[in-house]
């Protein structure tokens, strides 16, 4: 099988993504708009994973391949295609298909969790989960749950934290495919956003080396099992 995933900045990558498509035989092909990549097709493709950036999806005049990406999205629903999106991945995911993204009132950065919903619980991707989740937040943006999805999680901060549309599309409002490595790469990436929320970068990397693996482990069930449910119908569609 093989993927499309969408970058909006490189700092901001496939993390545990990378391994578990390793594992499965997934081969990768990598697109990167923000550095003026034309979106490629999505002939051939098993499925599209969208993922985190800074940028919002309402500054659209600012970056012009959002419109891009939220045809793809629409594109990729429409023939069945699973989709997958991250952080701004799933706000993206969430515009296109007929959701909100606006700022949130409060940010949410750091080691946080998120509790499953009655349907995130039975949903084939969180199903048998302890909940509380335990996740890592950057955002500030929110969205709300398009037409026709269902809301599988939410946090004290922010109501709408993941949703699923139809049988295979997915937007998770948090950073389940991060590591230790890249927590460390955006505190200095993003070292201006977390002082001007008066954060202790220091107390952030902490708290993450200490749940770091808890992450792992569960980014990695909920993705194979992803994955899985891309198999079930694994056909690619033709051009």
């Amino acid at each position: 099988m093989n993927t499309l995933v969408i970058k909006h900045i490189d700092c901001e990558g496939l993390g545990v993504l990378d391994e578990v498509f390793r594992r499965r035989g997934i081969e990768v092909a990598l697109a990167h708009p923000y550095r003026g990549e034309t979106l490629p097709s999505l002939d051939g493709r098993h499925f599209l994973v969208v993922l985190g950036g800074p940028m919002g999806v309402y500054e659209r005049d600012r970056y012009p391949f959002i419109d891009a990406e939220a045809a793809l999205v629409r594109e990729a629903v429409a023939r069945d295609v699973p989709v997958l999106g991250l952080c701004l991945g799933s706000q993206i995911v969430a515009d296109a298909l007929g959701g909100q993204v606006t700022k949130h009132s409060a940010k949410e950065i750091g080691a946080m969790s998120v509790t499953l919903t009655p349907d995130g619980a039975a949903d084939p991707l969180f199903h048998g989960l302890d909940s509380p989740l335990p996740v890592f937040q950057w955002h500030g943006d929110t969205f709300s749950i398009p037409p026709g999805a269902v809301r599988l999680a939410s946090s004290p901060i922010a109501r709408n934290q993941a949703f699923r549309h139809g049988r295979r599309t997915y937007g998770l409002q948090f950073h389940l495919e991060v590591t230790l490595e890249m927590v460390t790469t955006w505190l200095e990436e993003y070292a201006g956003e977390v002082a001007s929320e008066r954060l202790d970068p220091e107390a952030i990397r902490r708290a993450a080396a200490i749940d770091c693996k808890r992450w792992a482990d569960l980014a990695d069930t909920v993705f194979n099992r992803f994955v899985d449910l891309v198999r079930e119908g694994a056909v690619p569609p033709v051009a």
